[in-house]
């Protein structure tokens, strides 16, 4: 029976107790974190030198820095509104300076992308591992406190938890420990806010040994802001949109590539002649199976290790809406257009072709075919005779009257529990968090939130997986693609770690594996700029994610390389097609210079012209239209200040190439401006009446660089 205790520190103490004083702590990446418990268990260590922890976890969420001067004044009050109360990690700080105790380690098997670059400890103590093996790693390592944030409620049998926003590491390593009968205490942290998932992500009552449920731990809950979407990524997730087939399975992942895939299916869907146009403009090559560009008519069935914000709006915009059955023959049915969703007598003439409806029913068969929809509460009277409706009949589904019975009953009525998505885990804004806690019945049955051991893989059940899955779309992100065809997603060739492989490598191989699924992996052609200004395509790398061997599609804003089963060469002029123009001639005599490249080859006339300026114009008449909005999904910031963050961040930029600042800066003192117009953005940031030159000439450049951006009017 699960303990309900009101008070982290009573859990250390039963955890100490059960387990010794050398804590090895498991806690989900993401939302999943129970944070004062945690924090409970990192003050106790450090507290008493005698006690030894070793946190394992991943994707620390952190509120990002504010800054200071005029970065402060306009992040602050944002910080302050989006994040509220929201209680920090405490390891994180210490672990940043070096000065976490040394009785305590921290290690994480996923980064923000970026967050740990420079800091050693972190770097030290990353463990890479493919999502779907972290349970194992975990049990293996000795994890003997598992953590987790969970949601609950009243039903008539008690309280009930839900592993919500992360069952899917939880529950594989919960059952682990039950099968191998090793010391391991299990702890649940009671959420207010967190959404209350049904499904494989509801565990019941006693799914934990420990219970905290006190409102008083219901601090904000981490959101993550919808990122702004740049030209570049809407071009690419152009590309990757018409991948996508229509009545077939979809992932993407999170961040502005994401959303921007989601949208650009959206764009799709709603306004089909504009995203027609937009791609024709965009696109100097055809290149097979890139030509879906009709609306979803079957729509899209989703199974992703993470369950973004991109996704729901997909499902509200009918985009998303195939579903999927655990039943083999339901599912083969479906797709082969034998039987509907619909319960009627050509479904029930599968059904008793294929044995789901035997001959003679049991009680088994009757649960079975209760849960789909296909009988109703039928009820077994004897094994000659079953009850429907108050009236008896022969149990004998060969039977004209009695089939007939039993499909009057149900006749007309859709099937039950298909699943539009399974997702592993969910991460995004406060808006995306409402939304499922508002989900009504059929939203609950339509979403499963459930393990990676699932999403990310075909192991458990290959056929059914295989029926479900069908024209798979695996969308993810690199950092780098070399000529061959390797990227790098994950890591720097010097081993510095920038995020972590994740659920990459499951997806890259599981498109290998399932019939007419593909991988697609987009990479931004270049990074950096001005003189920093470096190709994203590059020769070779010193650190890879995905092996050559496995490459299959890549996508930069500038179209769609087809790799899987070409040859080193061809490979090579479709990933320089696709390159940005002003590093296509160093990439080729590269590849000359080492052979893989005949000495005659030139580059088609129809791509000589990957410039940001080509992008730029060839999208600029759905631009114009409004149809690539900088937030699609939305944001939490205000006009006023979407607009100052903007016109700072070109500042910046300018800052760092003094040439243009000065120049900028000289262009701003003799800009004629409407200081009343200009006052709620300077009164915003306090920059009203600056008190240095910098202050000064900032507030120049800036007033006039919202003059430009039509947010000013001169009287």
């Amino acid at each position: 029976m699960t303990d309900i205790l009101g008070s982290v520190e009573e859990c250390v103490d039963r955890a100490i107790a059960r387990v010794g004083k050398e804590l090895v702590l498991m806690a989900p990446l993401g939302l999943g974190k129970p944070v004062q418990l945690v924090n409970a268990f990192y003050h106790r260590a450090s507290a008493d030198p005698d006690i030894s922890l070793h946190i394992y976890t991943a994707l620390c969420l952190e509120t990002p820095p504010i800054g200071t001067g005029i970065e402060a004044s306009l992040a602050g009050p944002i910080m302050e509104r989006l994040f509220g109360d929201y209680e920090e990690l405490a390891f994180l700080k210490p672990m940043r300076d070096g000065t976490l105790p040394a009785n305590i380690q921290v290690s994480e098997l996923y980064f923000k992308a970026g967050s740990m670059k420079n800091v050693p400890s972190a770097q030290r103590n990353y463990i890479s591992s493919n999502y779907t093996h972290i349970a194992r790693d975990m049990f293996d390592a000795g994890a003997n406190v598992l953590v987790q944030l969970v949601a609950a409620r009243e039903t008539p049998e008690g309280l009930s938890v839900s592993l919500s926003c992360n069952p899917d590491t939880g529950a594989e390593l919960m059952e682990m420990y039950q099968a191998s009968g090793k010391s391991c205490i299990t702890i649940g942290q009671v959420h207010g806010d967190l959404p209350y998932m049904e499904n494989d992500a509801e565990i019941g009552v006693d799914g934990f040994d420990l219970l905290v449920n006190n409102p008083q731990y219901d601090k904000t809950l981490f959101a993550v802001p919808n990122a702004a979407i740049p030209l570049q990524d809407y071009a690419t997730a152009l590309h990757a949109s018409s991948l996508v087939a229509d009545g077939g399975t979809l992932q993407i992942g999170i961040g502005a590539l994401g959303d921007a895939v989601a949208y650009s299916c959206i764009l799709r869907q709603q306004h089909n002649a504009d995203y027609r146009d937009a791609l024709r403009a965009i696109t100097h090559q055809h290149v097979p199976g890139a030509d879906h560009s009709e609306p979803f008519d079957k729509g899209l069935y989703v199974s992703t290790e993470m369950f973004v914000n991109g996704m729901m709006h997909l499902m509200e915009q009918g985009v998303v809406k195939r579903k999927v059955y655990d039943n083999l023959v339901l599912q083969l049915g479906l797709n082969t257009g034998a039987i509907d969703a619909v319960v009627d007598e050509k479904l029930f003439g599968y059904c008793r072709a294929q044995g789901l409806i035997p001959r003679r029913l049991e009680q088994r068969n009757l649960d079975e075919l209760h849960y789909w929809g296909i009988l109703n509460a039928v009820t077994l009277v004897t094994p000659d005779t079953l009850s429907v409706a108050g009236r008896e009949i022969a149990n004998d589904t060969d039977a004209a009257d009695t089939r007939a019975a039993l499909l009057a009953d149900v006749e007309g009525r859709q099937l039950r529990n298909g699943r539009i998505l399974h997702g592993g885990f969910f991460l995004g804004p406060a808006d995306f968090y409402r939304k499922l806690r508002e989900l009504d019945a059929q939203g609950q049955e339509q979403i499963c939130m459930t393990g990676v051991r699932r999403t990310n893989q075909l192991l458990l059940d290959y056929p059914l997986y295989c029926a479900q899955r069908q024209h798979a779309r695996f969308i993810n992100t690199g950092m780098m693609v070399t000529l061959t065809g390797a990227v790098a997603s994950d890591a720097l060739e010097d081993g510095t770690v920038i995020s972590g492989v994740g659920g990459q490598y499951n997806f890259v191989a599981m498109a290998h594996d399932l019939p007419g699924a593909r991988s697609v992996l987009c990479i931004r052609s270049t990074r950096g700029a001005g003189k920093q200004l470096q190709s994203n395509v590059v020769p070779f790398y010193g650190h890879i994610t995905i092996p050559k061997h496995l490459r299959d599609v890549i996508v930069t804003e500038y179209g769609v390389a087809d790799l899987r089963g070409q040859s080193d060469s061809e490979i090579i002029k479709r990933l320089i097609n696709i390159t940005d123009s002003r590093f296509q001639l160093e990439l080729i005599e590269f590849a000359k210079t080492h052979g893989k490249l005949e000495q005659g080859y030139r580059i088609p006339e129809q791509a000589r012209n990957n410039t940001p300026e080509r992008l730029q114009q060839a999208l600029a008449p759905l631009a114009k239209k409004g149809l690539l909005p900088a937030y699609p999904f939305g944001s939490d910031l205000t006009d006023q200040e979407l607009a100052l963050g903007a016109s700072l961040r070109k500042i910046k930029a300018l800052s760092e190439e003094p040439g243009h600042f000065i120049s900028a800066s000289f262009r701003a003192l003799l800009h004629r401006s409407d200081e009343e117009a200009a006052r709620p953005f300077l009164e915003r940031i306090h920059l009203e009446h600056p008190e240095t030159t910098k202050d000064f000439l900032i507030q120049q450049l800036l007033v006039m660089e919202l003059q430009e951006r039509g947010f000013l009017k001169v009287s």
